[in-house]
């Protein structure tokens, strides 16, 4: 009767049969439309695998909990099958909710935040005398919002009745994962599936030694105890700008060493690039292009000596800085665990091989995020973990990997969603282009911001569009309708007839679509 009323609600149907005297095992059979037929066996009114009571076996068992192991958890829940959650931090989220993506966003809004204080305020008509930061408060506000969001993906375990466990977990075969619990001692999980969400890890410099307080990776620059005098970044890709950004609003100098002639890391358009770094360079940042860093030294009073060279390497120069902030990349975290025992294939650079189910070649192992191909995105993990649990019941799952937006959350802001004009170059595709500047959209001039362009790609006989690339303080809101359109095939003239609210940002994109669509736009 227990075991009846808990399944009729999902729509089983229970033939029961039930011998009280023996408790022997009988059949049930459960039917479900989003999961199909699935079988168990039955003891008295509890379910239970064909294992003994304390052992359990799950339909899936989750190493990570991080953005793609925790929605991927959460989305094979709610599709009936029994999920544990193992992750080895002691709270949910990965590295994006608690030494990345949020807690950078936090820092990087309430910079921005006081640099208006300091240097736009006034022009504003706002009096703010002497604003000035408590530093330690700030970092407050930012471990509140990281602890906010973490411990609501607990909540949403419970809700969704996901098993979390804590602790590190490794495969010991195919369908066994054993964890190494954070409160001591070990514990064997059976799985029907198991799904590799382990993330990535900082990539390591050569040669020198991250101690996390004056040579930092992007985890010891959220949380500097101080605001440097001089500050060195290695590295001119997203991570480096964001937090080089934060740090120079707080009033350090900041000067970010690259060794490509650009900024912005990959898959950044070259013309979005320029304009990009002529505006950060306005704003404060020194940058040093095509240049290598050979080593740094620590000297006696603790400041650093940051020794780089141009790539041609006819040039060498010494940086001092009391802050040397490593950003140069990251790299997939495969190690410990036990993918030889699985018999789980590796491809390249440390990544787990996948087909385009997210299956390994072991048929019931599944991996997703930042172990396999593709951009190390945590929304990207994120669809993967659901399409993974999708396929895992049987589904037959696509992802677009062109599809996959991608942002800068410094100001202004970038964000891009398929091709860059060199890829169209390259791959010999005749295009057409569109660029709207802010300067002629009227909300940005009432908000005294008009920094940025809308860029617009298209395919120059059928007006497909083709990428979609913006540079202003929302482009990470404005990029979201570039990706539903390109999601489903739109011209750029769909766009330009599309009704947008007026005075808004969203209007430089239809402007930008209005060129490519007629090679003209109305107000610039």
């Amino acid at each position: 009767n227990t075991l009846s009323s808990r399944l009729e609600p999902a729509g089983g149907i229970i033939n029961m049969l039930r011998n009280t005297a023996s408790r022997c095992a009988v059949a049930l059979c459960v039917r479900s439309s989003t999961v199909g037929e699935r079988w168990a066996l039955v003891t008295g009114s509890r379910a239970f695998s064909s294992a003994a009571a304390d052992d359990v076996v799950y339909d899936l068992v989750t190493i990570g909990g991080g953005p793609g192991g925790y929605v991927g958890s959460i989305k094979a829940a709610q599709m009936g099958m029994k999920v544990a959650c193992v992750e080895k931090r002691g709270t949910l989220g990965g590295t994006c909710l608690n030494v990345g993506c949020i807690p950078s966003k936090a820092l990087l809004n309430n910079s921005y935040l006081f640099h208006q204080a300091q240097k736009d305020f006034e022009s504003r008509g706002i009096l703010v005398d002497n604003p000035r930061i408590d530093l330690e408060k700030m970092m407050n506000a930012k471990s509140t919002s990281v602890g906010q969001l973490t411990g609501g993906i607990e909540g949403l375990f419970k809700k969704n009745k996901v098993e979390y466990v804590k602790g590190a977990g490794r495969m010991l075969s195919a369908d066994t994962v054993e964890v190494e619990l954070a409160e001591g001692g070990k514990k064997t999980l059976k799985a029907k599936h198991v799904m590799l969400a382990t993330g990535s890890e900082v990539t390591p410099f050569p040669g020198v030694t991250i101690d996390e307080e004056s040579i930092v990776s992007s985890t010891g620059a959220l949380s500097l105890k101080k605001v440097p005098g001089k500050m060195v970044v290695i590295g001119a890709g997203v991570i480096g700008l964001e937090l080089g950004s934060v740090w120079e609003r707080l009033g350090a100098k900041v000067t970010v060493v690259e060794f490509l002639g650009s900024i912005g890391g990959a898959g950044i358009d070259a013309e979005v690039s320029k304009t990009f770094q002529r505006v950060l360079t306005k704003q404060g940042l020194k940058f040093k292009l095509n240049t290598k860093v050979m080593g740094i030294d620590k000297k006696a009073d603790g400041s650093l000596v940051i020794k780089v060279e141009s790539a041609k390497g006819d040039k060498q120069e010494e940086l001092e800085a009391d802050v040397a902030l490593i950003a140069i990349g990251r790299r997939p975290f495969t190690s410990n665990l036990g993918l030889d025992a699985a018999g789980v294939e590796m491809g390249e650079r440390g990544k787990v091989k996948v087909n385009d189910q997210f299956q390994t070649n072991v048929k019931n192992v599944y991996a997703i995020g930042d172990i396999i191909d593709g951009p190390m995105l945590a929304h990207k993990a994120e669809d993967e973990g659901v399409l993974a649990v999708e396929a895992m019941n049987g589904a037959h799952v696509h992802l677009d990997y062109n599809m996959v937006p991608s942002v800068v959350y410094t100001h202004p802001e970038v964000a891009w969603v398929g091709k860059t004009e060199e890829q169209l170059k390259e791959a010999k595709v005749e295009y057409k282009k569109g660029n709207f500047p802010f300067m002629a959209n009227s909300r940005a001039k009432t908000n005294v911001d008009t920094d940025g362009f809308v860029k617009v790609l298209t395919d120059a006989k059928t007006d497909k569009l083709l990428g979609v690339h913006i540079i202003n303080s929302q482009a990470g809101e404005l990029i979201g309708e570039a990706c539903l359109a390109m999601e489903y095939g739109a011209s750029s003239e769909d766009i330009a007839r599309v009704c947008h609210a007026h005075p808004t940002l969203s209007e430089a994109l239809k402007g930008a679509c209005q060129q490519t669509a007629t090679g003209k736009s109305i107000n610039f």
